[in-house]
This record gives C-alpha cells, structure tokens and sequence, in this order.
C-alpha cells in the first residue's frame, strides 16, 4: 500500500479516463438532457486541446505527482500528520473525505475571490455542459489546485494509493455529473443522497447568479447540504435553462487561444 510507481500510475489514470469517457460520452449522445446550442465537434476539439495543455503545463511547472509527492514523503518521514499510522483501510477513507471537502472549500474560495474568479470562470462561460466540460480549466487554477492538493497531502501524510484514488474519484465523478445524460428523476434523486448528479451540478451552470452560486460539490453531496449552499431545483426546467456566464457567447466561450486570455479581461472581448 505504499509504494505506487509513476508508471502504474499513469496506466491507471489513463485506462479509467478512457473507459469512463467512453462510457458517459456514448450515453450522453444515446440519453441527452439536453439539446445542444453549438457545434459539439468544435467545442469537444477546443476542450480537449485545454484540458490536454493543462497536463502538458502540469509536467513542465510541477514535474511529479500528488501521488508521487505522498510516496516521497512517506519515505522520508515528512509530512505533518500521519495517515499511514492508522490501518490502511480507514486511512484511504479519510483521505479521500478529506480530500473530497478540500476540493469543495476550494470551489466556494474560487468563486469568491474576484482573481480566481475569472481564471475559474473559464469553466463557466461553457454555452453547453457534457462530458468535455468536466476538463475545461485556466492552467493557472490547474496549477493552484495542485499546490493546494500538496498541502493537504503534506499535512496528513496519506498512502500513496490514497492519493491516486483521490485524484481517480475526482476525474471520474466530475466526468459524470458534467455530462448531459438525462436520468430517470426516481434514480437521480436516490443518487443526490450519496454523489453529485449531472442534474444537480447542472444548476451549478446557470446564467442565473443565485443558482450558479450553489451546488459546489464535485464528488460527495453531503457537502452542500452540510454548508447550506444546496439547491435542488433551478428556477428553470433542466431543459430550458440556460447556460454560462451572461455575456459570454460563441465569440469568446469556445476557441482555444480566446479561453486562456479571457481571465484578463474583466468583460469578454468585444464586449
């Protein structure tokens, strides 16, 4: 339970990427929530270029893993507390809880602080949400995540394994509750008393400031219920809400080059 290799590593992440993908995409296309505004050929090519540029500019400014950085510091004795003290079961468990709530906090903090307000508006100003959009980040609040997921890491001390299965949850689940699938309401209910639903992440993505401010989890519903910032319906029926960041349109929400410049600008070009 200790020692993961950066090759395992990768093979896991990449092979679960690849099947989950599969999957939600193939039943997002079969059971559509919604209807699409744009051409989704150009908006999957514009997200996948990002999402596939965060991972290139992860390499290069933060060349190891969370996974490695919590074998490193297993090694060596390093981090403030001890996970890996306690039986490796209920270890994993709280990491991943931990980490789960972590990762909530900074959702709320992103949304609240003008700054990283407009890098994480990136993520918002999508016209449509799918499978693509649970990928579509600034590189700059890629990297401020990682920094933050390192001092967790660094302050509890967990199993490598804890962290890879962290990091595993979190791209599946943001993978899922992105995607347009339409679920029947009896299991969409049942499931927003465990997991975050697409339904229910949706809301997260209204133009509507009230309801964009709510529904922050990524993983875990508990969360929002806990810290009052749950909304089970949006004004709206799921169908006809609209969605990102009002006066985002096609002419800023979608190219490459118009998504990493638009954090510096206070209004979208043109505009």
């Amino acid at each position: 339970m200790n020692v993961v290799e950066a090759g395992e590593e990768l093979t896991v992440r990449l092979l679960v990427f690849l099947v989950l993908f599969t999957v939600f995409a193939i039943s997002e296309r079969s059971f559509p929530r919604r209807v699409r505004k744009v051409d989704w050929r150009i908006r999957w090519l514009n997200n996948m270029l990002l999402s596939s540029l965060n991972t290139l500019v992860l390499r290069i400014f933060v060349p190891f893993s969370g996974t490695l950085f919590a074998a490193y510091l297993f090694e060596e004795q390093g981090a403030l507390l001890k996970l890996t003290d306690l039986p490796w079961v209920l270890s994993i468990g709280i990491f991943i809880v931990s980490f789960d709530l972590t990762i909530y906090f900074q959702h709320r903090f992103f949304h609240w602080l003008p700054a990283l307000w407009l890098l994480h508006r990136v993520h918002h100003t999508d016209l449509d949400f799918d499978v693509t959009t649970g990928s579509r980040f600034h590189p700059i609040s890629i990297l401020i995540s990682m920094l933050i997921k390192f001092a967790l890491i660094f302050g509890l001390g967990p199993f490598p394994v804890a962290v890879l299965a962290a990091e595993v949850l979190l791209n599946g689940t943001s993978m899922f509750n992105h995607s347009n699938i339409r679920l029947p309401d009896s299991v969409d209910r049942a499931l927003r008393w465990i997991i975050v639903t697409p339904d229910m992440h949706r809301i997260h993505h209204s133009v509507v400031d009230t309801e964009h401010e709510c529904n922050f989890g990524f993983n875990f519903s508990c969360w929002d219920r806990l810290f009052g910032t749950y909304l089970g319906e949006a004004a709206l029926p799921q169908g006809q809400m609209a969605i990102g960041i009002t006066p985002f349109d096609e002419t800023d929400s979608i190219r490459l080059d118009k998504l990493l410049t638009q954090p510096f600008s206070w209004r979208p070009s043109g505009s």
